[in-house]
């Protein structure tokens, strides 16, 4: 499954997992200052992509 990130700190960048629905979570990238929340809010059952919006994000401690 490959999921699209739109808005916040991924926006544009895509990832493929292993999971058959990817339920969303708490995403940051290696040396990133913040965690966003990224919520599935359309899933193609054709060819299995998955569009994840911004929900939240929060300080990454350190």
């Amino acid at each position: 499954m490959i999921v699209h990130f739109v808005g916040g700190p991924l926006a544009g960048l895509t990832r493929a997992t292993t999971e058959d629905a990817w339920p969303g979570g708490w995403v940051s990238t290696e040396g990133a200052a913040d965690w966003a929340l990224y919520v599935p809010v359309h899933r193609d059952p054709v060819n299995g992509t998955v569009m994840a919006e911004v929900r939240a994000t929060a300080p990454r401690r350190r």
